[in-house]
């Protein structure tokens, strides 16, 4: 079994208090990690405050070199942090290895990302009154940074708060999932080694009471939420006049229109649907298909999750692997029988073994079925026929969510339509809901959350404008 140690202001600190990271797939304790109580929390504020004016004055060159050193040395790192994924969150070796690389892509991106931090020349003399007068907007740090990052992605989503922080020149506390919290603790431990000043960024597991300081202590600037719309929004209203950034859940919608080519869109749809064990916040959970395709679709859909193979999350064939705890497949399973008992088919899957849930594609559900109203987090896919394009839009639109949706079609004028009428926070064409690129501009509407993430856009959120007028 490993031991983990906190990342304390620059410093590796054992606590008596300790939690254990289990695999789901075998049920093994992997590795014991220290917990942070109250007093180092408070010890990694006091460190963060003592560097706050020396990160905000780090010149952009030496921002950039700190980055692209981060991200050198995950790369060196790449295998190792892979099977820590793997063995924290039971995510397949293939993923986990992906996973690792778009965190390498995000350090590179903030990086580049540093060297043009922004600013703004205003013309002033638009009115009478700015007559001879000239304006700049530059862009200030906001200050310490709260992080709280979940277990789905527990590398790339932690990263994705420190790497802008970096280069916006904000020093960071992160809380990790106690349920994968390693992969950050080890990235602690490259970043450690980098020129980053000591306090600029602590890592630490924290029990839900002392993580919420993290949202009420005024010290603290800025608050960036990963997880579920209950704890986000309860979060948001506890921040005080903090601003507050929520990347949260979604049931996201995707469409296949008769012009589409199915083969490609099943591809995608399985992949978007069933990768991760659907743990995926743009999980491709509802598929609207239209009627002329919809029994090919199906016959196609379900010969393609036959062709999943389920293991291990060591082994580099495995495509599907245990949920991150048996809670949550009991949670899955019981949805699913639900929405069986009231009269929805079960076309593939359906069955639980320990933490493991099959695969599962069913349809003729209700909307008012938790399947399909709520936030599935699981490998169940919901799909539907339909006739008309714009009713197919308005029943993406009947959610509580609204984070992206998918539209495979081959007409422009669906392609329009789509994106001036889908109520999300983006729509990605002839591909699933589940696409993302780390630098594209992320996050959603309704309950799917507040603000943007992506590396351009986070990096704003942690700065404030500031004028100087030049008379």
């Amino acid at each position: 079994m490993e031991s983990y140690k906190l990342y304390v202001g620059g410093n590796f600190r054992e606590t008596a208090n300790k939690i254990t990271v289990v695999n789901s797939f075998s049920n093994q304790v992997f590795a014991e990690v220290s917990l942070a109580s109250a007093s180092e929390l408070e010890t990694a504020i006091k460190a963060a405050q003592d560097v706050e004016k020396v990160m905000a004055h780090l010149p952009s060159f030496q921002r950039y070199a700190i980055l692209m050193d981060i991200a050198g040395r995950l790369r060196f790192e790449r295998k190792r942090l892979a099977y820590v994924l793997a063995m924290e969150a039971c995510k397949p070796m293939k993923l986990a290895l992906a996973e690792v690389d778009r965190a390498i892509q995000v350090f590179v991106v903030a990086a580049e990302e540093s060297k043009r931090l922004p600013r703004e020349y205003i013309t002033m003399d638009w009115t009478p009154a700015g007559q001879g007068r000239e304006g700049l907007v530059k862009y200030f740090p906001v200050g310490l940074v709260a992080g709280i990052s979940p277990f789905n992605f527990p590398l790339n989503l932690a990263v994705h708060k420190i790497a802008p922080a970096i280069a916006a020149g904000c020093p960071i506390i992160l809380k990790p999932s106690s349920s994968t919290p390693l992969s950050a603790l080890e990235l602690a431990r490259l970043v450690d080694k980098t020129e980053l000043p000591k306090g600029a960024l602590s890592i630490l597991p924290m029990d839900r009471k002392t993580g919420n300081l993290l949202v009420t202590d005024e010290r603290f600037k800025l608050l960036s939420f990963t997880g579920s719309p209950e704890v986000g929004w309860k979060m948001k209203s506890d921040a005080g006049k903090k601003k507050v950034v929520l990347e949260l859940g979604g049931n996201a919608g995707v469409i296949v229109t008769a012009s589409a080519d199915i083969g490609k869109a099943v591809t995608k749809c399985v992949a978007g649907g069933f990768s991760y064990a659907g743990q995926v916040c743009i999980h491709t959970q509802r598929i609207f298909v239209h009627k002329s395709k919809v029994e090919k679709f199906t016959e196609l859909f379900v010969e393609k999750v036959k062709q999943l193979r389920p293991g291990s999350p060591e082994d580099p064939e495995t495509d599907i692997s245990a949920m991150i705890d048996e809670k949550n497949a009991r949670r899955v399973e019981s949805w699913v029988n639900e929405a069986v008992a009231g009269g929805a088919r079960l076309l593939c899957g359906g069955k639980r073994k320990n933490s493991f849930f099959e695969p599962t594609l069913i349809s003729s559900a209700k909307n008012s079925m938790n399947v399909c109203c709520c936030e599935l987090f699981g490998p169940v896919v919901v799909l539907e026929s339909y006739e008309v394009f714009e009713k197919a839009i308005e029943e993406v639109n009947n959610s509580r969510y609204g984070l992206q949706a998918g539209v495979f079609t081959d007409s422009m004028a669906e392609m329009d339509y789509a994106f001036n009428n889908l109520e999300v926070g983006g729509v990605i064409i002839n591909d699933v809901p589940t696409f993302r690129t780390d630098h594209m501009p992320y996050g959603g509407i309704k309950d799917s959350g507040l603000g943007r993430e992506g590396v351009k856009y986070a990096i704003l959120d942690m700065m404030e404008p500031r004028l100087l007028v030049k008379g």
